[in-house]
């Protein structure tokens, strides 16, 4: 959840919160206020009728009006004066008060009581107005504070998206200043971090680079002995198995060479992927190059393919459908089998094999082999992993029904 939707719903959830319980007080508060104040003119009005009947010694001539009723009652005994509320008819309400006072005629109950209807309907209005003005007041500053807290965090979003378009091959990452210290410091931060870490992915890439250039002259060195060793017939005769372990051994030294140079050169991005290729080709290619070695293993291969054109880069290709297949072929099982299927831009390679399913979470990793003591280096997949990543591509790995399974999912593209 993003940050300015999670503020705005806890700023929603408080402020229906604050709107229920500040309108809920506000009308009892009110409503208490306009009770009393009836209270006090009945109050006021005991006070009248009891010092006329004081001064006079009998009661005042009741006159009826629509907003007050007074009524008199012999009574017998005393009374204490109280507040209560009471109905006149069916529907209308009253507030009244009652008490006792003495005349020379005798004692009388005095009741007066005045409408609640007219308060209510002030109560009402003054209620709804307020609410009104409540509602109108939070609504309106929600909608200024959700334009407010966009307009602040822009420059942080801003800033988000320049850290996701980074690529430490691009130049050092510059970010635009803020009004707002915290994003210029969050900024500045950004900027200091990405220099450090330009500088050292430069000394490791450059170092990475010369390292298997170097690497070159030791191994032709090597080799070019050996080839004199080779020569050598005494030598040949004497020492013919560690010569040969010494040429394996070189030769799988030059692959780890030329598999690393490559996966520099993929990373540092030093090829162009827009050239339109032609995959369908590229396979039947790879698969006439290959097919000397499958009939040696007596394999069956099946191929479902449509053409299909895809933007990557022609060397490239040729790399991952080769280190694919030759995958598919060495480690086969005699007699097996290998499918492959070219449709809707999903390249899928399965085959047959006397090794269990593979770790999906490690098969695509740097040197990652089942068996430590097996040919090869362990890169060929990591490699298909890398260019697939460059391009934008997918590369994916499962054992579905006794065949490991490899998947290319291309994008194609139209030229």
């Amino acid at each position: 959840m993003k940050l300015l939707d999670k503020y705005n719903r806890l700023n929603i959830t408080a402020t229906i919160i604050t709107f229920v319980i500040g309108s809920c007080t506000f009308y009892f508060l009110l409503h208490y206020i306009l009770i009393h104040q009836i209270d006090e003119t009945l109050m006021s009005e005991q006070q009248e009728i009891v010092a006329f009947a004081n001064t006079h010694h009998s009661l005042p001539d009741i006159i009826r009006t629509k907003d007050q009723y007074t009524n008199y009652e012999t009574f017998n005994g005393n009374t204490a004066t109280s507040f209560q509320n009471v109905r006149s008819g069916e529907k209308e309400e009253m507030r009244q008060i009652q008490f006792g006072v003495s005349t020379t005629d005798g004692n009388y109950l005095v009741k007066v009581a005045k409408p609640l209807e007219e308060t209510e309907d002030l109560l009402q209005v003054i209620i709804g107005v307020t609410i009104g003005m409540i509602a109108l007041i939070l609504l309106v500053g929600y909608f200024i504070n959700r334009i407010v807290i966009k307009k602040i965090w822009r420059p942080f979003y801003r800033t988000i998206e320049e850290v996701k378009s980074y690529r430490l091959t691009d130049e050092t990452l510059r970010l635009e200043q803020s009004e707002i210290d915290e994003f210029t410091l969050l900024n500045q931060s950004i900027s200091e971090l990405t220099e450090r870490v330009q500088r050292d992915y430069t000394s490791l890439k450059n170092l990475t680079g010369q390292a298997a250039h170097e690497m070159q002259t030791p191994l032709a060195i090597i080799r070019t002995k050996l080839d004199l060793l080779m020569q050598n017939e005494e030598v040949l005769r004497k020492h013919a198995q560690h010569i040969a372990d010494m040429e394996q051994a070189v030769q799988r030294s030059a692959r780890l060479q030329q598999s690393l140079l490559l996966l520099t050169k993929v990373e540092n991005r030093q090829f162009a992927l827009d050239e339109p290729v032609q995959a369908d080709a590229i396979i039947r290619q790879k698969l006439a190059e290959f097919s000397e070695l499958a009939e040696a293993m007596h394999l069956r291969v099946a191929i479902n393919d449509e053409p299909t054109l895809v933007k990557f880069h022609h060397h490239l290709a040729e790399i991952i459908i080769s280190n694919l297949l030759n995958n598919a072929i060495r480690y086969n099982a005699a007699n097996g089998k290998i499918n492959i299927e070219l449709k809707n831009g999903i390249l899928t390679i399965g085959n047959t094999s006397t090794q269990e399913p593979l770790d999906q979470e490690k098969v695509f990793k740097r040197f990652y082999r089942v068996h430590q003591g097996e040919d090869g280096n362990g890169l060929g997949l990591s490699i298909v992993k890398q260019i697939c990543e460059a391009a934008g591509y997918t590369a994916s790995y499962n054992y579905v029904q006794g065949l490991h399974t490899f998947t290319i999912n291309f994008k194609p593209a139209k030229f």
